[in-house]
């Protein structure tokens, strides 16, 4: 997740759309695994224990890190992200599965000390393009206990200047709802059929096929102008970076992480998955753990289950060759991994966050929880 996703927490409200199941019985993961989900499970237990054995590394205020250094606004935005995405992964791992499970226990108290801190606020507000999106979602992933904590007067400063849909664009619209509304502050954005309507789930794929086609007609282009003799094409994803994340927040949001269906128009669910695949693909030729993670996240906010499809299968597979035997995946991709040899704070920095992904990612396919 490129930006920190809230979550909708509490009782579920009138949703975008209808309820979509979560596989509860995952099927064989991983070709290298004889048992079913023996792959997956792997992953997840892998995961989710480097992240408790890190929870020193999301907390910008541990004793083992030494006072909290601010040389520039980024670096103080850093330490608020970690903990805000250790907060989402509490928050989804308890809906998920409210059984007694230590390991959530131990994060969801670290968590809860962090919201308590008195600093917290000042990193939430350190980089004030993010600052009103950090203030709703700490809102919004507030752990019980933390009624009274410092973050809520921070919140209280919002103004209707941050929180006027002017000037966003429609994902960023549906961003602000979204946090809004779990943080319970009022705002004047639509509603989310009509963010629904206007969403890159719906027009994406459109725009990635007409950037297909024009890139094989430009292909035959430069074979003719070339008397026949072809180059190959560089494998490009069917759309840029930034869009692909804009793809997989969407189906987060609209659906609540798959709490409830999308809520996109007739058949556009069908061309979303469609792109989602075609992503998925690429994502697994070029390593690109990160994107891969969120890409089968949001096959199960679309309703499909990522191990009954090729490229689900394939993508998991990639995500199992990457793990490490601590049970990080290294970076966000091959070309960007981290090195054992680097300092734990680099290794962590690097690491973190596709870890993170990767453990709400088993989670939601169903594995990871409590025996």
């Amino acid at each position: 997740m490129s930006t920190t996703p809230g979550l909708r927490a509490g009782p579920v409200p009138a949703g975008p759309g209808p309820a979509v199941p979560v596989p509860a019985g995952p099927g064989p993961r991983h070709p290298e695994d004889g048992a079913p989900g023996h792959g997956l499970e792997r992953l997840g237990d892998g995961a989710l224990g480097w992240i408790g054995r890190h929870l020193d590394h999301f907390d910008p205020f541990a004793p083992a890190r030494g006072a909290v250094r601010t040389p520039d606004p980024g670096g103080a935005h850093r330490p608020a992200k970690a903990a805000l995405e250790l907060a989402l992964l509490t928050h989804c791992w308890t809906r998920l599965d409210p059984g007694d499970d230590p390991r959530r226990a131990e994060a969801t108290v670290r968590v809860r000390v962090i919201w308590l801190h008195p600093g917290f606020p000042r990193l939430l507000t350190a980089e004030p393009r993010g600052a009103t999106q950090y203030r709703l979602a700490c809102a919004a992933l507030a752990p019980a206990g933390t009624e009274d904590a410092p973050f809520r007067a921070a919140l209280a400063r919002l103004t209707a200047a941050d929180l006027a849909p002017a000037g966003r664009s429609p994902y960023q619209r549906l961003e602000l709802r979204y946090y809004a509304d779990k943080a319970g502050v009022a705002h004047a954005v639509e509603s989310y059929p009509e963010l629904a309507r206007r969403n890159v789930l719906v027009t994406l794929p459109a725009t990635a096929l007409a950037r297909a086609r024009r890139r094989d007609v430009q292909s035959a282009q430069d074979a003719q102008n070339a008397q026949g003799i072809t180059t190959p094409r560089p494998d490009e994803p069917p759309v840029t970076v930034p869009e692909a994340y804009a793809l997989t927040h969407s189906a987060f949001y609209l659906s609540d992480f798959a709490r409830t269906g999308p809520g996109l128009p007739d058949g556009a669910v069908a061309d979303a998955a469609a792109l989602t695949g075609r992503l998925l693909d690429h994502c697994v030729r070029h390593d690109w753990w990160d994107l891969a993670a969120e890409l089968v996240m949001t096959q199960v906010c679309l309703g499909l289950d990522p191990t009954g499809t090729p490229e689900g299968t394939a993508a998991l597979a990639c995500l199992a060759r990457a793990q490490r035997p601590d049970g990080s995946i290294p970076g966000r991709s091959a070309a960007t991994r981290a090195s054992t040899a680097d300092p734990a704070a680099e290794y962590f920095a690097k690491a973190y966050h596709t870890t993170l992904v990767t453990a709400l990612m088993t989670l939601l396919l169903g594995t990871g929880r409590t025996p």
